[in-house]
């Protein structure tokens, strides 16, 4: 019997990754079935960070994933990577194309959105989901700590307000985008609630934070490039008065 399954995670936790090798596993075995995607940066097709890609079928917001389903029967299994952009009704459509043509559905997606709040995509595959599975891949916050937010960060400074889909970029090379220079930061908790990129100290359990984000060199080397030379020492002697 066929099941919806999701699989959930931050940026960088893998989840094109799995979705393409599921894809390159199941079509391998003469299994015949749909990838698809939406808002890819690299257009219609599913892509990794780590160099792979394959060509996916787009899912616009008026496209009926069942009816699409029909349209290419038989098919054994469709893989939806990007799911928490789908709307609710395309996610009870996933559904259907389960329960009606038994086909294995395999959907990845976001967890929340920049604001902390659950995409409406990611929430109604929570509720009628068969199995929900967090990917097992740990992004890191700067501070070294599991990231468990994406913070949308404009001109340097962490924003809570604005469209909830805008596609920006995830490395240090800012890119122009809608006017603005838009990227996401992957931050713990902690960090996020106080919109922290690590250019500030807010006081409070500074020898702490100190501690924990100098153990290693390539951190040491961010707070130095961030502060200067004179400014990171400066901090670890108030942080250990």
């Amino acid at each position: 019997m066929a099941s919806l399954r999701f699989s959930f995670g931050t940026m960088g936790s893998g989840k094109s990754t799995v979705a393409l090798q599921i894809h390159h596993n199941l079509s391998n075995r003469e299994l015949y079935g749909l990838l698809l995607t939406t808002l890819d940066r690299e257009g219609r097709q599913v892509t990794s960070r780590l160099g792979v890609a394959a060509p996916a079928i787009e899912v616009t917001p008026d496209l009926d994933l069942h009816a699409l389903a029909v349209r290419y029967w038989p098919i054994h299994y469709m893989i939806c990577d990007e799911a928490q952009f789908y709307t609710p009704a395309q996610c009870d459509q996933l559904a259907r194309v389960v329960d009606e043509l038994d086909v294995e559905v395999y959907a990845f997606g976001l967890l929340t959105d920049f604001r902390g709040r659950l995409f409406d995509g990611t929430a109604r595959m929570l509720e009628i989901a068969d199995q929900h599975t967090p990917l097992q891949v740990e992004a890191r916050c700067l501070c070294g700590a599991r990231a468990t937010h994406i913070a949308r960060v404009v001109y340097g400074v962490v924003v809570y307000e604005g469209d909830t889909v805008m596609v920006g970029d995830t490395n240090p090379n800012e890119s122009p985008l809608f006017g603005d220079t838009v990227r996401y930061e992957l931050l713990c908790r902690a960090h996020f609630l106080r919109a922290d990129l690590g250019t500030t100290f807010l006081g409070v359990g500074v020898e702490r934070e100190l501690e924990h984000t100098c153990r290693t060199t390539v951190v040491q080397s961010r707070w130095q490039s961030v502060l200067g030379e004179s400014g990171f020492s400066r901090r670890i002697q108030e942080a250990t008065i």
